[in-house]
C-alpha cells in the first residue's frame, strides 16, 4: 500500500489520505484470525499426531526387530541342534557308512533347507580335507546349484573356520559364492573327544523373505565383522556387503546392552529409526531400520490436506468479508463526498440512510446536521448583509468580547464629491441605484485587503483594519487600507469609464486614513447594538477625509499612517494643517503610488510619480492654496502657509 500522505485543502489545512480502507482492514483482521487459529490448531494436531505416530513407529520398528531377532535366533539354533545331533549320530554309529548316509537323507528330508553339513578336524583341514562331507544334492539340484562351491567357499573363508576349532561360533554369508542366499555356520564339535569343527550350509530366504514383508521397515542381520547375512535385498547379500561403518551399527558394538533404540542420521543424510538385538551366537546383530520420513509422510500429507483446506476457507472469507465489507464502506464514502461538499461551502447534502445500524443514525444525523449549517450559513448570509460577514461569523462563533478593548486599527473615510448636488438631479430609485453599484466597487476593495466596512453614512463609506480582524502587525494593516485606497481609485476610474451628464454624472471621491489606538466593542442599547470602533482616532481619519476639498486630492494620510509605511508608498507632503482638537499643526500626505502594488491598475512602477500627475489622472484641477474659502462655521482646520 501507498504510504500515507498529508495533503492541504483551498484552506491550507492539512487532511489526511485513506491509508487502508475498511475492506482493507476487515479482511486483514478475518484473515489474520483465520490463519492463526486454523495454522494453531493444524500445528497442534501436526504435534500430537507426529508425537503419536512416532512413539507408535518407534514400537513397532522395535517389535519388528524383536519378532526378527527371535526367528533368526531361533532357526540358528534348530539347525545348530539338528546338525550336532546328526553329527552325534554318524559319530556314535562306528563308522558305518550306512547309518551315515540313512541318517543324513532322514535329515536332509527334514530339513530342505540345509544345503550341506561338514565335519573338519583340525589336521585334516590344514591338508585341504575334511572328515565328512554330508551334501543335500536335491537342494543343489532343485536350485541349480554348483556342488564344487563349497570347496572354493571353504577355501576363502579358510582363516574364519579355523577360528571355529578354538571353540568360537560364526555365521559367515555365503551367497556371494552361490549365488543363492545362503549362510554358514561354523562351529566347534568335539563329539569324537578332539576340536573338531563343523559348518553348516543353509539357505537363508525364508528368513530373508519375511524380513523384506510390507512393512516400511528393513530387518537384516550381520556377523561379527558386519558383513551382512540377511537382507531383503538380494543383491546386497550377493555383493556381501558390509555395514559395519554405520552409525547404528557403530553404537551397537560400543553400547553394552542386549538391545536398544535409536534416532540416527545416515551417510545419505536421512534420518532413521534404528533398533538392535545382539545375539549371543555367533556375536550376530538383528538390525531393523525404518526412515523417519517414510513415518510422517501421513502426517505431512495430513498437514498439506489441512493447509489447502486453510487456504480455501481463507478466500471464501475474504471474498464475503469483502463483499460484506462494501455494505459498510459505500455509506462512508457517501459520507466522505457529502463531508467535502460540505466542506467546501455547499450544505445541499441529500442523503437517504438504507437499514437500521449505526451508520444508518450516523447517515441520518448527518442530513440533519448539514440541513443545520444549511440554515446557519443562510442566516449568516442574510446577517452578513447588514454587517460585515467577518463580524458575523465570529458573532456566530461567540469570538466577539463583550464590551470594548483598546486596539491598534486604521480606519478609513470615504465621502463622494458635491453628492448632494449629484442626488438632486435624479430620482430616488436612482439614487438607490446608483449607490449601490458604487458601494458594490467599494466594499469589494475593502473585503481583497481583509478590511472591515463599519458602517454607510450616506454617501460615506467607513471601513477598519486591525479589528475585528487584524493581521497582527499595524504597519501591515495600514498598508492593506491604502492598497485598498488605490483599488478605489482604480475601481472608480473604471466606473466612470461612459459616464457623463446629469443622470450619469463622473464620481470623485475622497479618502481619509488614520492609524492609532480605539476603543473596539459592541456598542448600542438591548434593543440593538453594533459592532464598532471609537475614539480620537476615528474622529481624526474623518476630519482628515474633509481636507481632500481644498486640497484637491483624492487620499490623504495623517502622520500617524505615513510613519508605519512610509517605505512601501510614494507621497506628497501637503501644506500643515491646525485640526480642530489638535494642539500642534499635523503632517498631512497625499498618495500618489504604491510602487510595488504591480496587481493595482494604475499603480505599481508605471504608475504615477508626481501628485501632478494623479490629478491629470482623475480630473482634477490643482489647487490655489492662497484662495481656498475655508468653512469658516467649522473650523475644523487652517492651512498654514
Amino acid at each position: 500500500m501507498a504510504e500515507e500522505n498529508d495533503v492541504k485543502n483551498e484552506k491550507g489545512e492539512k487532511t489526511i489520505k485513506v491509508r487502508f480502507s475498511i475492506g482493507f482492514k476487515l479482511v486483514l483482521i478475518v484473515s489474520i484470525l483465520i490463519i492463526v487459529s486454523l495454522g494453531a490448531i493444524t500445528y497442534l494436531v501436526n504435534f500430537f499426531v507426529s508425537d503419536d505416530v512416532r512413539i507408535t513407529a518407534e514400537n513397532t520398528n522395535f517389535d519388528a526387530n524383536t519378532r526378527s531377532a527371535s526367528a533368526v535366533k531361533n532357526t540358528i539354533a534348530q539347525m545348530r541342534s539338528n546338525a550336532l545331533l546328526l553329527l552325534d549320530v554318524i559319530a556314535n554309529s562306528n563308522g558305518s557308512d550306512y547309518v551315515a548316509r540313512s541318517s543324513s537323507s532322514i535329515y536332509f528330508d527334514r530339513n530342505p533347507d540345509t544345503a550341506a553339513i561338514l565335519l573338519l578336524s583340525q589336521e585334516n583341514f590344514r591338508h585341504g580335507d575334511s572328515d565328512l562331507r554330508l551334501v543335500n544334492s536335491k537342494f543343489f539340484a532343485q536350485n541349480e546349484l554348483d556342488e564344487d562351491q563349497i570347496e572354493v567357499f571353504i577355501t576363502t573363508e579358510r582363516e574364519t573356520i579355523e577360528r571355529s576349532f578354538g571353540q568360537e561360533v560364526t555365521v559367515l554369508n555365503a551367497t556371494p559364492f552361490f549365488d543363492f542366499g545362503t549362510i554358514a555356520l561354523a562351529l566347534p564339535w568335539n563329539g569324537r573327544g578332539k576340536n573338531d569343527a563343523a559348518i553348516i550350509i543353509c539357505s537363508c530366504e525364508s528368513l530373508t523373505s519375511s524380513f523384506g514383508g510390507s512393512s516400511a521397515s528393513t530387518s537384516y542381520v550381520i556377523n561379527s565383522r558386519g558383513d551382512v547375512l540377511i537382507h531383503p535385498d538380494f543383491e546386497t547379500m550377493r555383493l556381501n556387503a558390509n555395514f559395519s561403518d554405520s552409525p547404528l551399527i557403530i553404537q551397537m558394538r560400543k553400547n553394552n546392552d542386549e538391545n536398544r533404540q535409536i534416532l540416527y542420521t545416515d551417510s545419505d543424510g536421512k534420518e532413521y529409526f534404528g533398533a538392535y538385538q545382539k545375539l549371543e551366537l555367533g556375536d550376530l546383530g538383528v538390525i531393523t531400520t525404518v526412515q523417519s520420513e517414510l513415518i510422517f509422510e501421513n502426517v505431512r500429507a495430513t498437514t498439506k490436506r489441512n493447509i489447502y483446506l486453510t487456504l480455501a476457507v481463507l478466500f471464501v472469507s475474504i471474498i464475503f468479508v469483502w463483499f460484506w465489507s462494501l455494505s459498510m464502506s459505500r455509506p462512508l464514502k457517501k459520507l466522505t463526498v457529502a463531508s467535502a461538499q460540505i466542506e467546501e461551502g455547499d450544505y445541499d447534502v441529500r442523503l437517504k440512510p438504507r437499514g437500521h445500524d449505526e451508520i444508518s443514525v450516523l447517515t441520518q444525523s448527518f442530513g440533519r446536521m448539514s440541513a443545520g449549517l444549511a440554515e446557519r450559513e443562510r442566516l449568516k448570509d442574510t446577517f452578513g448583509r447588514f454587517i460585515n460577514k467577518d463580524i458575523a461569523e465570529k458573532a456566530a462563533r461567540g469570538e466577539l468580547a463583550l464590551g470594548g478593548e483598546t486596539k491598534t486599527c486604521t480606519v478609513f473615510f470615504s465621502d463622494i464629491r458635491s453628492f448632494t448636488a449629484i442626488s438632486e438631479k435624479l430620482e430616488p430609485f436612482e439614487v438607490v441605484e446608483f449607490l449601490n453599484q458604487y458601494m458594490t466597487r467599494m466594499v469589494a476593495c475593502v473585503n481583497q485587503t481583509k478590511g472591515v466596512v463599519d458602517k454607510f453614512i450616506g454617501d460615506a463609506v467607513m471601513a477598519v483594519w486591525g479589528a475585528p480582524v487584524t493581521s497582527g502587525d499595524p504597519a501591515l494593516d495600514a498598508l492593506r487600507c491604502v492598497r485598498a485606497a488605490l483599488m478605489m481609485r482604480a475601481s472608480l476610474r473604471e466606473f466612470n469609464v461612459g459616464r457623463g451628464g446629469d443622470k450619469k454624472p463622473i464620481i470623485r471621491i475622497g479618502c481619509g486614513i488614520n492609524t492609532g489606538p480605539v476603543i473596539a466593542g459592541q456598542i448600542g442599547s438591548n434593543e440593538r447594538m453594533e459592532y464598532t470602533v471609537i475614539g480620537d482616532t476615528v474622529n481624526f481619519a474623518s476630519r482628515t477625509e474633509s481636507l481632500n476639498k481644498p486640497l484637491h486630492t483624492d487620499i490623504l494620510l495623517t502622520e500617524n499612517t505615513y510613519e508605519l509605511i512610509k517605505d512601501y508608498v510614494l507621497v506628497e507632503q501637503m501644506p500643515s494643517v491646525t485640526v480642530k482638537g489638535k494642539a500642534k499643526p499635523v503632517h498631512m500626505y497625499a498618495v500618489i503610488n504604491m510602487p510595488y502594488a504591480e496587481d493595482i491598475p494604475g499603480a505599481g512602477k508605471d504608475g504615477p510619480k508626481t501628485m501632478a500627475e494623479v490629478r491629470d489622472l482623475l480630473g482634477i484641477d490643482a489647487p490655489d492654496l492662497a484662495t481656498v474659502n475655508l468653512d469658516e462655521e467649522e473650523k475644523k482646520y487652517k492651512i498654514q502657509k
